[in-house]
């Protein structure tokens, strides 16, 4: 698809720290990440004006500002003098709370506030500090990408089966495994079979986030490398299923994010408000591609092997059948036991 292709342009140049154009017809934003700006480049991007800062509704909410009356994740901010770099900073990153001095804010629901969300949209699907600074872009500027497509961008109905083969591994040596690509960026997720499963019965399948931290590194700060354990364990007892790889590090908040949110809990924060304090939700994960996975491996109809409740209900809302939930048990560590407490206490996991 054209459109994705100029969205996978706007996030490559948003990952690079250079202005990214997103309009809606009425009226263009200029935008560009407030982690990758460097004076030299905020200077340039202000052509010697002034420029706002856009952040994500929880950010705002974890520096206890008051948002009665204001609409949508996008929040205009500004302040009584110039907004600078270093305050933007600031406000934009959790590490640096209280090393900076704010000023009073002013937070307003951003106009248009269409292209103001779908600007934060794209950074966080650039998994990126959802901040940006942001000012009316020139009729001349570009290149542009559309809100509205930037809104399709993920839509799960673009994913297909583009390859599969056999994969030998330690568990069973006659797995088999999926991958599934789309038109939304380079993310690839996939799915692993596990012994003989049935097809013609509700298939036993698992749900699985990507975490390098915990899957490859064998990380004790999360369950994630056990819980991928024990489900190939599980499914290969029952004499088959299928698990989902799913290409969403850190709850979708990326790879660099979490560290953050890591930094944070390590400064006595929980992984929720962690994740509230960077600008995310508790949870940014959605199941629509999970669904899409199932439904063309022809399976519509699923025993869930999970302990979230959300991701049930997730896959319900999808369109497939969860008949059982399937309970993972995982014993809790000195390292994590704090972070097991937090799911089931905050976010419904029944443990």
């Amino acid at each position: 698809m054209i459109y994705a292709e100029a969205i996978d342009s706007a996030l490559a140049m948003l990952r690079r720290g250079r202005a990214v154009i997103i309009e809606d017809g009425r009226a263009a934003l200029a935008c560009v990440a407030v982690e990758l700006t460097s004076p030299k480049v905020a200077e340039a991007f202000a052509k010697g004006g002034a420029f706002e800062l856009l952040a994500s509704r929880d950010r705002m909410a974890a520096l206890k500002c008051d948002l009665s009356g204001i609409m949508g994740d996008a929040i205009r901010v500004t302040t009584d003098g110039p907004m600078t770099l270093d305050i933007a900073r600031a406000i934009a990153n959790p590490l640096l709370d209280g090393a900076v001095a704010l000023p009073p804010l002013t937070l307003s629901t951003p106009d248009p506030i269409g292209v103001a969300h779908a600007a934060m949209r794209l950074a966080k699907d650039a998994e990126l500090l959802p901040a940006l600074l942001v000012r009316p872009a020139d009729a001349t500027e570009g290149p542009r990408v559309s809100a509205t497509d930037i809104a399709h961008y993920s839509a799960p109905d673009s994913l297909r089966i583009v390859a599969g083969a056999e994969l030998p591994i330690h568990d069973d040596d006659g797995a088999r495994l999926m991958a599934f690509a789309g038109a939304a960026g380079a993310e690839v997720h996939v799915a692993l079979i596990l012994g003989e499963p049935e097809f013609d019965a509700p298939m036993l399948v698992r749900l699985h986030s990507e975490c390098l931290t915990g899957d490859v590194f064998g990380s004790l700060r999360c369950d994630c490398g056990p819980q991928l354990a024990a489900a190939k364990r599980t499914i290969l007892e029952a004499g088959g299923g299928v698990i989902l790889y799913l290409r969403q590090e850190g709850r979708k908040i990326g790879l660099a994010n979490k560290m953050r949110a890591y930094a944070l809990q390590g400064r006595g924060y929980d992984t929720v408000d962690a994740n509230f304090h960077i600008g995310f939700g508790a949870d940014d994960r959605d199941y629509d591609v999970a669904a899409r996975m199932l439904k063309l491996m022809g399976i519509e109809q699923v025993r869930l092997l999970t302990n979230n409740p959300a991701k049930v209900g997730g896959l319900r809302n999808a369109g497939i059948g969860v008949v059982e939930r399937v309970p993972l048990r995982i014993d809790a560590n000195p390292h994590n036991a704090r972070y097991l407490d937090t799911k089931r206490d905050r976010s419904g996991h029944e443990l």
